[in-house]
């Protein structure tokens, strides 16, 4: 952890495999400590492996003004784009190419195709994306940073994970339009395991998506 511009701290996300219990008790005492000072240590689910993270975060700015120390405001104009396609997706990711159109219609200072696509290679260095084959999703650090900003903001659109109880931006849907749950590809594998027929856990329809392999705990998979 280490001071970066403008006061702000500099967020270094990294994975446990701590007792849950004795880990979250841990966390309160700290977090009651650091309650005067506006920091918090909030925890997050990886979207995409299912690991838990836990990251130091600064609560006194809640929107993406806490990354204006190191973004220009068209910069950050096209990131708060980049969110909009990102959340209102059917399968929570963005295309290069649709990021890169919604960069003409920018309010603020224009960017060439050339600059959008380094800032788009900045913000996956700076962990605020992740991106596979062309596609870009929110990573585990802008979840946990930006989640009071994502509640507000897309509040019509977001939803908890019926499993982790965390926000699920790339997850699997319940199609009963009167029930419509979403959960986590790594809490889908985890919660049908085994299980000789999926069917959702609220409202017992048959769940007909493609039931992901189980991921192996962080610690077991560096062995």
């Amino acid at each position: 952890m280490s001071p970066g511009h403008g006061g702000s701290i500099s967020i270094v996300v990294r994975p446990t495999t701590q007792a849950p219990d004795q880990l979250d008790d841990f966390i309160d005492t700290i977090n009651s400590k650091l309650q005067p000072l506006f920091m918090q240590i909030r925890k997050g689910i990886s979207e995409d492996s299912g690991h838990q993270y836990y990251a130091l975060v600064n609560m006194a700015v809640t929107d993406v003004t806490r990354m204006s120390s190191d973004y220009a405001d068209n910069e950050l104009e096209l990131f708060v784009k980049t969110m909009d396609l990102i959340v209102g997706s059917d399968n929570g990711s963005a295309s290069s190419t649709d990021i890169l159109n919604s960069a003409d219609t920018l309010t603020s200072k224009k960017l060439k195709k050339s600059e959008t696509e380094h800032l788009l290679n900045r913000l996956v260095h700076d962990k605020w994306l992740n991106e596979k084959r062309g596609e870009y999703t929110l990573s585990t650090r802008c979840i946990i940073e930006m989640e009071p900003y994502i509640r507000t903001m897309y509040q019509d659109q977001v939803k908890v994970c019926h499993i982790c109880h965390n926000i699920a931006i790339q997850c699997q849907i319940c199609e009963n339009p009167t029930c419509g749950i979403k959960i986590h590809n790594p809490c889908v594998a985890r919660y049908f395991k085994g299980r000789p027929e999926p069917r959702c856990p609220a409202c017992e329809d048959f769940w007909p998506h493609e039931i992901p392999e189980v991921r192996r705990p962080l610690s077991q998979s560096r062995r």
